[in-house]
Formats: structure tokens, C-alpha cells, sequence
């Protein structure tokens, strides 16, 4: 299992990206940025990158975050520990992933935010199964606007509570 055709982002997806169009398309969200974290191999290095992230969104002053990550199995490692490291800073945090939640290699109390967008599972397959359609399985705008409300309910529910 890797990622295969119906996973890969085109060229064409990175121009029009669903996410980032719906985001700064938003009048009650400031986009502040992008930041592109890849994953690295060894264990240490993952728990930096993530540390990282959540050091780079406090900086930034963030109200709140959206992840998207393109990959499955290690890459969630490091991914699931960079939803705890901006949570853990009071960064309310939504994740888009291939796979739910509860099928992560690592858990942890921070991914309440994980929305899957893999769209095969309405056809009986597990995530991570290649369907050979090419982009299938990327972020649509539907996927987009599902994780800016989650976003916006988190961090309503930080405000109240803060």
C-alpha cells in the first residue's frame, strides 16, 4: 500500500487547491499561510518537525489550523504529533486525511478534528486501496468547506471557553 494514481495531487489541484481557495475565499478567516512540513525517517526527527509546526503556529499567532496530509502509515507519526504540538499551545486544530482517525498508526486525545477524504470507501474499499482513477482521492472543495466549519466550531468552543 502506497500512494498510488487515485491519491496523487495533480499539478492542476496544486494551482486550484480546494483548501487554500476555500480558506482565503472565507470572509471570517484570515489565511496567514502555508506551511509544507515533509516526513522525515527517523523517529527524533518526526517529534522535532512536529514541535516545529506548533512553534511556527503560535508564532503566527493562529486562531486555528487546518492540516492536510497526503500519505498514510509513518507519515502519521510525525502528522499526529503536529495536531498535539498547536493543540497543546491552544491552536484549535482540523485534520484532512486519507484514512479516519481511528486507523492512525499513533492516537492521540488531539485528533477529535480528522475528517477522511477518501472518497473509494462509498465503493466498500478500505483507505489506502488504489482504484487506478487518477486524483480520485484528493481534497475537493466539499472536503474544504467540511473542515473550515469544524474549524470554525472549534474554535467558537475555545472562545466560550477561554
Amino acid at each position: 500500500m502506497g500512494l498510488g494514481t487515485s491519491m496523487k495531487e495533480t499539478t492542476l489541484h496544486y494551482y486550484r487547491d480546494p483548501l487554500v481557495e476555500t480558506l482565503s475565499e472565507d470572509e471570517d478567516v484570515n489565511l496567514r499561510g502555508i506551511v509544507i512540513v515533509g516526513s522525515p525517517d527517523k523517529n527524533e526527527d518526526k517529534y522535532l518537525s512536529a514541535e516545529r509546526v506548533g512553534a511556527s503556529l503560535e508564532c503566527m499567532r493562529v486562531d486555528g489550523a487546518v492540516f492536510s496530509c497526503n500519505g498514510l502509515g509513518n507519515n502519521h507519526v510525525d502528522y499526529a504529533h503536529s495536531m498535539e504540538a498547536a493543540e497543546t499551545r491552544g491552536i484549535p486544530v482540523v485534520a484532512l486525511s486519507l484514512c479516519p482517525a481511528a486507523d492512525f498508526v499513533v492516537q492521540n486525545k488531539y485528533m477529535d478534528g480528522v475528517i477522511c477524504y477518501y472518497k473509494a470507501l462509498n465503493e466498500g474499499r478500505q483507505a489506502g486501496d488504489e482504484t487506478t482513477v487518477l486524483a480520485q482521492n484528493t481534497v475537493t472543495e466539499t472536503d474544504a468547506r467540511k473542515a473550515l466549519a469544524m474549524l470554525k466550531l472549534k474554535m467558537r468552543k475555545k472562545e466560550k471557553e477561554g
